[in-house]
């Protein structure tokens, strides 16, 4: 796949070495596609949205509306009023947590799983602090799976919002959401799906799902940073309040009293990321073409061969061994710090993430200070796994 559809960025050298770039669970590298469509953007129809009548205004309008339908079919949700458009992932969390402060009580209750980034776990508690509603954590196992039995013994008519990942980003696993949302619905809470890490690899259904909510950003899907989706049940949508206020939210504006626009203009206050909006459907388009199963399974080709190679490295440790996880190996060397290893690996010109991956409480569940993770790309290669191999080979041969 990596020669298909080439990125020219990993054609450089980092360090005087040919660049092998394993951090995809941060961000994506982008196609020429998705570059020209920025170009294209702002060199021939940069003109705001909604609120012109001029050509270049109704071009930009037609552009922007063209993407969300693109991303409402590529999620299967039933309208494309149902698709928001977001700052990121973490905007669209925070967007669903600021509205359920009109809807909890004291003593309500909202279910995080303990492999959450940050972004799931933050808002949430800032939630329970603003209404008196308690935070509780559904615990994993050493393998970093989910402990379902613990899970369905949480659940109760106390229960009114569950929000796990669909994959984690610090382990690579692959969490059965379908089976949280049956479960989940079945004492009448709501579910948010996070799906940062799982877009890239899989296509979500939303209705085949049956999810509340289910966010995502467009930099981890080969798209600009600064953009993300925020899918929401249109009864949801309907029932939170708007989580910022100005233009282009509103119907109706008087001293007395502000109306607020319908769906989805409700929730999109401001000039919108535009050119992101438009361009994340370019990449949506891009992967597509690819295919999304032809991306998992040469994904997982990709995992099953580094996680063969690294195992073979005396005093290693893989952290995540899921039965189903998708194409992210952490690992530890013996009492060595990863960021050590992290650092002389990019003097050989591998980009690798080093540190807790914005999950701390991960790192504490394991009890390590953090991890060396690799996460693997369609664009990446066999040959560029053997060139990390050997560097951290070299490393250990440093540090030790």
């Amino acid at each position: 796949l990596h020669d298909a559809l080439p990125i020219s960025i990993l054609n450089q050298k980092v360090n005087g070495q040919p660049l092998v770039y394993f951090d995809n669970g941060a961000t994506s590298q982008k196609p020429q596609v998705v570059l020209d469509a920025i170009t294209q953007y702002y060199s021939e129809i940069n003109a705001n949205i909604h609120r012109g009548v001029h050509t270049l205004s109704q071009l930009a309008t037609d552009a922007y509306e063209a993407s969300r339908a693109k991303i409402q079919r590529h999620l299967n949700a039933k309208n494309p009023h149902e698709i928001i458009f977001t700052a990121g992932t973490t905007h669209g969390i925070n967007a669903v947590a600021n509205g359920f402060a009109a809807l909890l009580q004291s003593g309500d209750e909202i279910l995080v799983s303990a492999m959450e980034h940050h972004s799931n776990i933050v808002p949430w508690q800032m939630l329970c602090e603003r209404t008196g509603a308690v935070l509780k954590v559904i615990p994993m196992n050493e393998n970093g799976e989910l402990i379902l039995s613990e899970y369905e013994s949480l659940l109760s008519a106390k229960t009114k919002i569950v929000t796990v990942n669909h994959i984690s980003n610090a382990l690579g696993t692959i969490n059965p959401v379908e089976y949280i949302i049956q479960k989940a619905h079945a004492v009448g809470a709501a579910v948010l799906i996070d799906g940062a890490q799982a877009t890239p690899h899989l296509k979500p259904d939303v209705q085949a799902l049956d999810c509340d909510f289910y966010v995502f950003s467009g930099h981890k899907v080969c798209g600009p940073t600064g953009i993300g989706i925020l899918y929401g049940k249109e009864e949801w949508l309907d029932r939170l309040p708007p989580y910022q206020g100005g233009g282009e939210m509103i119907a109706t504006v008087r001293f007395e009293k502000t109306t607020y626009a319908d769906l989805p203009h409700k929730f999109e206050a401001g000039t919108p990321n535009i050119a992101g909006g438009i361009v994340l459907g370019t990449a949506i388009d891009y992967l597509n073409e690819i295919g999304f199963e032809a991306i998992a399974a040469y994904e997982q080709e990709l995992l099953e061969y580094a996680t063969q190679k690294l195992e073979q490295i005396e005093g290693l440790r893989i952290i995540g061994t899921a039965a189903n996880k998708t194409s992210v190996i952490s690992f530890n060397i013996g009492n060595i710090h990863p960021y050590d290893i992290g650092t002389i690996i990019d003097k050989l010109g591998i980009a690798v993430r080093t540190g807790h991956h914005c999950a701390q409480p991960i790192m504490d569940f394991y009890q390590i200070p953090g991890t060396v993770r690799a996460s693997f790309a369609f664009y990446n290669t066999k040959e560029e796994i053997d060139t990390f191999v050997a560097a951290v080979e070299r490393s250990l041969s440093m540090l030790k």
